[in-house]
């Protein structure tokens, strides 16, 4: 078992960008996939330089929305990712599309990395696949990583640890698991003032 298979959760992803931004995000506040593509090759040589490598995005498409995605997945497409796109109705997901993925290629992995802070989807699924001997990783925003801070069998790793993942600095993010002994004081980022105009 050698192979290496990302799987980017691009609606959660976005959402919970969206999170740590406080706002949608801009163009430059995006992931860049081009970094993301250098990291995953690098890191499936350190594991095994014969590796095989797969890396999807799956995409649920709102149906307004189709112009702008378009655009998106032909740059993923041009850089080796594969993508899984699904027309969004009401409250679809595509978690059951991801797993139907892990299931089909279970058996011939060393590692899956799963891009998604939905630890109800994934948490239990991806220790399963730790039993089996399969290196489990997640790859999210540490203040959206609870439901997968309990696992000692999940490596979670923060998206900001990925080199030139982002193009601009993300904001001071409001973050909990290295505060120092003596405490942090963390600064509003909204008025009280504004509460009552």
């Amino acid at each position: 078992m050698s192979g290496t298979l990302l799987l980017w959760d691009a609606p959660n992803i976005d959402m919970t960008l969206s999170g740590v931004l406080g706002r949608r995000p801009s163009t430059a506040e995006r992931p860049r996939f081009d970094a993301l593509g250098r990291w995953l090759v690098d890191r499936a040589r350190e594991r095994d330089r014969d590796a095989t490598l797969e890396a999807c995005v799956f995409v649920n498409v709102p149906v307004a929305e189709h112009g702008p995605l378009l655009g998106w997945i032909k740059v993923l497409l041009s850089i080796g990712f594969r993508v899984f796109a699904k027309p969004r109705y009401n409250d679809s997901d595509i978690d059951d599309d991801i797993l139907t993925h892990i299931a089909l290629r279970a058996d011939n992995l060393g590692e899956v990395i799963i891009a998604s802070n939905d630890a109800e989807a994934f948490r239990i699924p991806l220790e399963d696949l730790n039993a089996r001997g399969v290196m489990a990783t997640v790859l999210g925003f540490t203040e959206f990583s609870g439901g997968y801070s309990g696992s000692d069998h999940i490596h979670f790793l923060d998206l900001e640890e990925i080199p030139d993942l982002f193009q601009v600095a993300l904001p001071e993010r409001v973050r909990l698991e290295n505060l120092p002994a003596d405490g942090r004081w963390f600064e509003p980022s909204g008025s009280l003032v504004a509460l009552s105009a």
